[in-house]
């Protein structure tokens, strides 16, 4: 199971927003996606979702864009990838078969089952914050590379 674009291009949008936070002053879209080397229109379709779901905030206007609220930090990853792509695939068939459960397995299925639930546990307990590690100059360097 790999994420999706839109799920990453959530998590680095995120991150930027946070990292650029200690300097007062929202985020315009046009920067992020610059900065990170993603489509800005994609992103802002991302972000929007994000600030509907209260992750991030925004405001509109010339002096606008994103910032972090109380509650930024402490968002797990889990729910960045609900935002983002949902959470089907943790239930869905790894071979795409119809018929998949613990009555009727695929030939995968106890393996993927552990391997599944390994990974949504991780994402329910690593927050934003948690990934928030190095400093400033680097951490922006690594999210930014593509």
């Amino acid at each position: 199971m790999f994420f999706t674009k839109s799920f990453g291009y959530a998590v680095r949008g995120i991150l930027y927003v946070a990292l650029m936070s200690d300097e007062k002053r929202k985020v315009q879209i046009e920067e992020i996606a610059e900065r990170l080397s993603v489509p800005k229109h994609f992103l802002g379709k991302i972000m929007n979702k994000v600030v509907k779901q209260k992750i991030l905030d925004s405001t509109k206007g010339p002096y606008g864009g994103f910032s972090v609220n109380n509650s930024t930090l402490s968002v797990p990853l889990l729910k960045v990838m609900e935002v983002t792509e949902g959470l089907e695939q943790f239930s869905m068939c790894a071979l795409g078969l119809k018929k998949c459960d613990p009555e009727h397995p695929c030939p995968v299925h106890y393996k993927m089952e552990g391997l599944r639930s390994d990974l949504r546990k991780a994402l329910a307990e690593d927050t934003i914050n948690d990934l928030m590690i190095g400093n400033k100059p680097e951490l922006i360097r690594n999210i930014s590379a593509t």
